[in-house]
């Protein structure tokens, strides 16, 4: 175990140093691109607390992320809060938020799970579109970067870039506590057998909802940031396709594991920039991609990466 975590250190570091270099010598363009992919790995990663390690298949992940951002943006421009003290507050609505679609969402299972996850994150959809301050389709622009910590200039792509790194590492050291604490055990132990875990004397329905709002803070500060790095909070945050899309990173990264989240989002933003010339095609192309990868690697590219490793120890 030990050995496992040595390694596991080693990849995270000798990732980080790629990260960090990659930015300070990309283009400003390819910045940006490795700036999203970081914050909609902190998505993913959120996501497959449920689906990958409590076994919840939830289809309304946008609904966390998207409030966040909205509620980033409102504070920050109408309200003239800082843009991180309004981040903060965007990820405590998403919390409470939560909370409230857990009480619900948790009464079921299965398929009527997901698809109640679905239609709690429409009904928000539904609801910023209708609203008057929100604009509707336009959104909330020009949301203010600001000033961080009276020091760091937000207003420059590259500060803002190694900000996102530092809110990244911080978000994947997280959920790797998470998943390795006693409360990451019990966790796994629901997503494998939920009727023996009761059998044991645990209060799975507690454990679930602890685990789903986690997952909605770290989503949450997901979509505050994404609302101050590109200054918009927009209804693609909270739309469906946006819940969608960040299943598909999970999945073709490695459902389950630590860092295929995170390998999957690089992947489907480096796909949608290189095949951005095909237009309304990309859509199909990334689709066809998906199902000859589910269809040749069921567990994901880093899940196939480590049963070959394992395979190859023995």
């Amino acid at each position: 175990m030990r050995r496992r975590h040595f390694v596991l250190g080693i990849g995270l570091v000798f990732g980080l140093i790629v990260l960090a270099v990659a930015g300070r010598l990309s283009p400003t363009y390819y910045t940006g691109l490795m700036t999203e992919a970081l914050i909609l790995g902190i998505f993913a990663v959120s996501l497959n607390l449920l689906l990958g390690h409590t076994g919840l298949p939830s289809l309304g992940h946008s609904a966390y992320f998207g409030v966040a951002g909205y509620t980033t943006a409102i504070l920050s421009l109408r309200l003239a809060q800082s843009s991180w003290v309004s981040a903060s507050a965007g990820i405590v609505v998403s919390v409470s938020v939560a909370a409230i679609y857990g009480l619900l969402a948790l009464r079921t299972a299965g398929v009527y799970f997901m698809m109640i996850t679905l239609a709690l994150a429409q009904m928000l959809f539904f609801f910023y579109l209708q609203t008057p301050f929100t604009h509707g389709e336009d959104g909330i622009q020009s949301v203010p970067r600001g000033v961080l910590f009276g020091v760091l200039d937000l207003r420059h792509a590259l500060v803002m870039y190694y900000v996102v790194l530092a809110i990244f590492l911080g978000g994947f050291l997280l959920i790797y506590r998470v998943v390795h604490s006693p409360f990451g055990q019990v966790l796994k132990a629901i997503r494998e057998n939920e009727s023996r875990a009761i059998s044991l004397g645990y209060d799975v329905d507690r454990y679930k909802l602890l685990a789903f709002v986690l997952s909605a803070a770290l989503a949450g500060l997901a979509g505050a940031t994404k609302a101050i790095v590109f200054q918009l909070a927009s209804l693609t945050d909270v739309h469906w396709t946006m819940s969608g899309e960040v299943v598909l990173m999970t999945l073709l990264g490695g459902m389950g594991t630590i860092f295929g989240p995170v390998v999957g989002a690089f992947v489907i933003i480096s796909l949608e920039n290189y095949l951005s010339g095909f237009g309304e095609w990309v859509t199909v192309i990334t689709g066809a991609i998906f199902v000859v990868c589910v269809l040749a690697f069921r567990r994901g590219i880093v899940g196939e990466l480590a049963a070959w490793w394992e395979k190859h120890k023995r």
